[in-house]
């Protein structure tokens, strides 16, 4: 079994997905988010607000570099930003792993953000416009570096049962 990494926008869910597939693959599955907090003894937060994103970035490709290296076999969840930098997008291609895009409309996306909107740091001031404004044009920005994934699994529609089998045929 290769390593599998789950990207994708924000609400796309990711983690979601990814401890469903982990209970049924027996592969462990680890946040980068969560690793890197524990690495930095910091949240994501006070990482951005004492270090700044530049560092952030820095710190975030190191970790993804080191779950990619490790001989273990993960599900590894990425951050939403995770493939725009650093030319993260091009270990997506690696043979010794399986990435796969979970892609959502602007639509999906915002219905699942708008109810804990609070939680997230990037979107928790906007108005429901401005917040529909913002997924469109991040994700506009991010698709280019998101479609280096190997394979694409659109969310849509789709309960978080019906997307992991569908991530279970690929792995077949």
């Amino acid at each position: 079994m290769k390593k599998i990494v789950l990207l994708g926008y924000m609400g796309c869910g990711k983690s979601t997905i990814a401890q469903n597939l982990s209970k049924i693959t027996e592969i462990p599955f680890l946040d980068l988010d969560v690793c890197i907090e524990k690495k930095a003894n910091l949240s994501i937060k006070d990482i951005f607000e004492q270090h700044g994103e530049i560092y952030f970035r820095k710190l975030e490709h190191e970790m993804f570099l080191e779950l990619l290296q490790s001989p273990e076999n993960y599900i590894i969840g990425l951050g939403g930003g995770t493939p725009c930098y650093a030319n993260n997008h091009l270990l997506l291609q690696n043979e010794d792993l399986v990435s796969v895009y979970l892609k959502a409309s602007i639509d999906t996306l915002y219905n699942r953000l708008v109810h804990n909107k609070s939680k997230r740091p990037l979107i928790a001031d906007m108005n429901e416009e401005e917040m529909k404004e913002f997924i469109a044009k991040h994700l506009f920005d991010r698709s280019f570096y998101y479609n280096h994934a190997q394979f694409k699994v659109v969310v849509d529609d789709k309960t978080v049962e019906e997307t992991v089998e569908d991530i279970l045929k690929i792995l077949a």
